[in-house]
């Protein structure tokens, strides 16, 4: 594997000031599954009976069998959870987002009705509840088309929105490869929404929640009462409000369930919570799609060109001189495990430097002899590269006395006697006096300090120039 698909780096230490409309320190946003009725079931032409997020202790499926019990569970999820929930939030005035399975909304006409009424997002869920790990590629293209077809018939309008929840590695890029999609939900990796790229489509991700979830009544470790929900939800929810306080506002997605948190010995942590909440200034209770809108208008995607996507020539042609007269840098590490980590000045540099630092002590000797004496006979030529002029420059050594230059040629000519190899220095992070300084105060240093110190200086010169061609 030379190049690593996985994005462990995200925002990184710096995250977007969100922006949440009337400064809100924090989004909270409220999805309820609606999954009911398309389970796997031997009458939905499934193979076995449902096994996964209901009440029975160690639910395994009944392979060719209906299994009764299970089927009961989500019945109740559709027959009383489902209005106990919409109860509940049309009382308190919070829109919520139904991740809504196409084939169970086609057999709940009433309860449609219901969420529409509401002005409650119905966003897709998939075609049906049940696992896409497995699906040939061709196969669940066709299930991702079938399910939006499905669900503009049923709703009346196409999904804005997609969430498949049992998906496979190929259902995000599936799904964005559609076009049709203001958001995808499935990644649980970021507390605020972040944009992906695939092909020419620029696909917005809000991610999701498996924590700040009812399905942990129905897994262990897990909620046991709706006081352990409650007490899980405050939490989070503080020290994301906290954190909006401090200027880096976030978003907390909750996830529910019909048979789930539609009992009513659990509706009652979440009464709490949305109780607590409204408690608060600044706090946003949107619609999913709300947030779709709010980021694609206030932190719209912007390209650039990744090193990880670059072809070999282009990747050498553009970083072969970040290290002086090196290519040879470049080339390597153009083979080696590159990936979203590394598409930045930061990630690149720790590419680069790494096979600097596991190269022979003989190439890295070559890399500082191609480093110019600090404003000697190939400056005053205008033969340096272009990097190496403004970075003189930068630091005045452009424009020095006489008895400057004097003083700069006489230490050029002592240091490389000495250590056998140029004085080098990042000089952006200095001005003249303190370059001077440096170079009288290391000259006096045994060689193998400075071959050590020089190497540090040829890292820290590249790190600059990064700096100036990656976010």
């Amino acid at each position: 594997m030379t190049r690593y698909p996985r994005d462990m780096r995200g925002y990184g230490a710096t995250p977007p000031d969100a922006a949440w409309p009337n400064g809100a320190r924090v989004a909270v946003q409220f999805v309820l599954n609606y999954e009911e009725g398309g389970e796997n079931c031997v009458l939905h032409g499934d193979a076995a009976s449902e096994a996964f997020l209901s009440d029975i202790p160690g639910a395994a499926q009944w392979p060719g069998q209906r299994h009764w019990n299970m089927e009961s569970i989500y019945e109740y999820g559709a027959r009383a959870g489902f209005w106990r929930l919409h109860k509940l939030f049309s009382s308190v005035k919070i829109p919520v987002t139904i991740y809504g399975v196409a084939t169970a909304l086609a057999r709940a006409p009433e309860q449609v009705r219901a969420m529409q009424e509401a002005g409650w997002e119905i966003a897709s869920h998939g075609l049906k509840w049940v696992e896409h790990k497995d699906m040939p590629e061709a196969e669940e293209r066709a299930a991702i088309a079938e399910a939006m077809r499905l669900h503009e018939e049923v709703t009346g309008e196409v999904p804005r929105g997609w969430y498949t929840g049992r998906c496979s590695e190929n259902t995000v890029r599936l799904v964005a490869e559609t076009g049709g999609f203001d958001y995808i939900s499935d990644t649980y990796d970021d507390d605020l929404p972040y944009w992906r790229e695939y092909g020419d489509r620029d696909q917005l991700i809000i991610p999701y929640t498996l924590e700040a979830n009812d399905m942990r009544f129905a897994t262990a470790p897990g909620w046991v009462t709706g006081q352990d929900f409650f007490t899980y939800l405050k939490d989070a929810f503080d020290v994301l409000y906290e954190e909006g306080r401090a200027g880096a506002p976030k978003m907390m997605s909750i996830g529910l369930h019909c048979r789930l948190i539609g009992r009513p010995g659990k509706i009652k942590g979440l009464m709490q919570f949305i109780d607590y909440i409204q408690g608060f200034e600044g706090v946003w209770t949107p619609r999913r799609i709300d947030i779709a809108k709010h980021w694609a208008e206030h932190h719209a995607h912007q390209r650039y060109a990744r090193p990880s996507q670059m072809d070999r020539e282009t990747f050498v042609a553009t970083y072969g001189g970040i290290f002086e007269h090196a290519a040879w840098i470049a080339e390597r590490a153009f083979d080696r495990e590159l990936g979203p980590a590394h598409d930045t000045a930061i990630g690149l540099h720790s590419a680069l430097a790494r096979v600097f630092r596991i190269a022979s002590e003989d190439e890295r000797r070559g890399v500082l002899l191609a480093h110019p004496d600090l404003a000697g006979k190939l400056a005053a030529a205008g033969r340096l590269t272009d990097e190496s002029t403004s970075e003189q420059a930068s630091a005045g050594l452009d424009m020095l006395t006489e008895a400057e230059r004097a003083r700069f040629t006489q230490l050029n000519t002592d240091y490389v006697a000495k250590h056998g190899f140029p004085f080098i220095i990042a000089v952006r992070d200095h001005n003249k006096q303190g370059i001077l300084n440096a170079f009288e105060r290391r000259i006096n240093n045994d060689s193998a300090t400075e071959f050590a110190e020089a190497c540090k200086q040829v890292e820290r010169i590249a790190e600059l120039r990064l700096a100036d061609l990656l976010p």
